[in-house]
């Protein structure tokens, strides 16, 4: 009964009916059926039964146990496949893993070697660039040593400068000048020649410089020389030798502290217009072949001591001390008075020539702007005139020195117009600045007590350069300088006294006279005050340079101007002069 029951339990247990526990194509277990006894055979014992349900029994359990230890086996495959897709998973994971570092780690690599390729080709276009600069520098050195623009001699720089001139120039009326022009000496037409031309080729013009620089412990120090041959000797002629002395233009020595800078010497003057700051050397000098420039343009050439300081960049400020003549012109003057006297030869000046016995030398003070467009300038003058005059005319009783004041102002612009054309307007006003014009107008006259009396006068200069190509330039310049009436009547005897009175004759101004000598040299002059009241003149020209090289610079130019002189009314009327010039110039520059 109990194995029995234990049998059943067993049957009834869940492994016997896991599905997994029975193969698909295994046989269902069935019970066997017990033999029917028959007659012939004997009952088997109760001991027998059993034996043989125990061995049923164990049949039964065999078979389950060969069923589970097959689900077993099936488990475990299944449990090491699982295991073994796990691993493969694990392995396939930390491969992408592996590859997803490898492309980032390229990525990375790619990205640095991208980073790398830009560097070098940056480190290559800059390379280029330096190689490229290097080889400029060692063509420039090379250059600098077969071509050297300076000599360096000792401590400083030698810089030659300068050009050999062929030039002409062709008045309509003749002055007997070189192809410096006395704009003030245009013959009115009582002169005989007036009624002649002239033409004159010359190479007097000719120029010679040397500008040396160096450096100091405070600074930059320089000098310049600089000569042409517009000088006459006593032996000069246009005969023979065509002959004539060297002169000094400028000759001028330089310290520069800084922004500081100290010139003294012969120089341009500090009223001339500049091209930029106040640097001598630095003048805008106009295009124009004349050796005494243009009507309008402000200069003189003469010793001074000048101070200028850059305040900024963009301005600097220059005082001077300059030397001081007077040009005199009075008609009626008195004779107990002077202010000067004839050169003495023995004193190494020029005894066909008057010096002014100076008080005081000219003060110029100048402002000049740069801000980047153009060029600008205001600055003034003050000028000290006196003379020795003797009020008892005869005898020295009462005899005193008298100073008389001068002065005016100065101003300038000159800017582009457009890439390629400057315009420049120049203008100076006062009494006593007639002598920096090109014309050389009078600075004073004279009261009829013989004191002096400054002169009014002014100088205008309109400039118009262009320069369509690198080697061509073309200008125009209108210049006027006027010199005003300036007269006082004598209490004693009733004649007016100064310049230009309106009593002075100028009735034969315009009619011609005769020789006075059989020489051929003499032509007639006839009479004709005809004191200068304006001098106009206006210029065109251009200058061609063919050759711009190591060798120096050729080029050649021609210009065309008409001067007018118109005079005061006086008795007979107010006389006028007219010149048409043509010059021509070919020059070569010293490289």
């Amino acid at each position: 009964m109990k194995i029995s029951l234990k049998l059943v339990l067993l049957l009834a247990s869940p492994l016997s009916f896991t599905p997994l526990a029975l193969p698909q194509n295994r046989t269902a277990i069935t019970t066997r059926p017990h033999r029917k006894a028959t007659k012939k055979a004997s009952v088997p014992s109760l001991e027998t039964q059993i034996q043989q349900m125990r061995q049923d029994l164990q049949s039964q359990i065999d078979e389950l146990k060969s069923r589970l230890a097959a689900r077993d086996a099936q488990i475990e495959a299944m449990s090491t496949g699982t295991q073994s897709t796990q691993e493969k998973v694990a392995t396939t994971a930390a491969r992408v893993e592996a590859i997803d570092n490898s492309v980032h780690d390229n990525a990375t690599t790619m990205s640095g070697l991208q980073s790398t390729v830009s560097t070098l080709r940056t480190e290559s276009s800059s390379n280029a660039i330096t190689v490229k600069e290097v080889q400029t520098t060692q063509v420039e050195i090379q250059k600098s040593i077969d071509e050297p623009a300076s000599i360096h001699y000792k401590g400083v720089t030698l810089t030659p400068g300068g050009f050999l001139a062929g030039e002409t120039i062709w008045r309509q009326r003749a002055m007997n000048a070189d192809i410096y022009t006395n704009f003030n000496a245009t013959p009115y037409m009582n002169s005989g020649e007036a009624r002649t031309s002239e033409f004159l080729p010359t190479a007097r013009q000719s120029r010679l410089s040397l500008l040396v620089s160096g450096k100091a412990p405070f600074g930059t120090i320089r000098g310049y020389f600089e000569g042409d041959f517009l000088s006459a000797g006593i032996t000069s002629n246009n005969l023979q030798s065509n002959s004539y002395t060297l002169r000094t233009r400028q000759a001028w020595g330089q310290a520069a502290f800084g922004d500081f800078k100290f010139t003294g010497g012969q120089m341009w003057t500090l009223m001339t217009e500049n091209r930029k700051s106040t640097n001598p050397g630095e003048e805008a000098i106009p295009i124009f072949f004349d050796g005494n420039l243009h009507v309008g343009f402000t200069y003189v050439r003469q010793t001074g001591f000048r101070f200028q300081d850059s305040i900024t960049p963009k301005m600097t400020v220059a005082v001077a001390l300059e030397n001081s003549q007077y040009q005199f012109a009075a008609t009626n003057a008195p004779t107990n008075f002077f202010f000067g006297n004839a050169g003495s030869l023995a004193g190494l000046e020029n005894s066909a020539a008057n010096y002014t016995n100076q008080v005081a030398p000219d003060v110029i003070a100048k402002v000049a702007f740069d801000p980047g467009y153009g060029h600008y300038e205001i600055g003034g003058i003050a000028r000290f005139f006196r003379d020795r005059y003797y009020p008892a005319i005869t005898t020295e009783a009462g005899a005193q020195n008298d100073t008389k004041l001068g002065g005016g102002f100065v101003a300038s612009a000159r800017f582009p117009v457009t890439k390629k054309a400057d315009l420049g307007l120049h203008l100076v006003a006062g009494t006593g600045t007639g002598r920096y014009g090109a014309s050389l107008l009078p600075d004073i006259t004279v009261h009829p007590n013989g004191t002096l009396a400054p002169i009014r006068n002014s100088q205008t200069l309109l400039s118009f350069e262009v320069r369509p190509k690198k080697n061509l330039d073309l200008f125009s310049y209108f210049g006027t300088e006027y010199a005003q009436r300036t007269y006082y009547r004598n209490p004693t005897t009733g004649e007016l006294v100064g310049y230009a009175p309106p009593t002075a004759s100028n009735a034969g101004c315009n009619t011609e006279a005769v020789p006075t000598a059989g020489t051929g040299f003499a032509p007639g002059t006839g009479i004709c005050l005809g004191a200068t009241r304006a001098i106009i003149q206006g210029s065109v020209g251009w200058v061609y340079r063919f050759y711009n090289g190591p060798a120096g610079k050729l080029q050649y130019g021609v210009a065309y101007s008409y001067l007018t002189r118109e005079g005061w009314t006086g008795i007979g009327g107010s006389p006028k002069a007219t010149n048409n010039m043509v010059y021509t110039s070919f020059r070569y520059y010293i490289p």
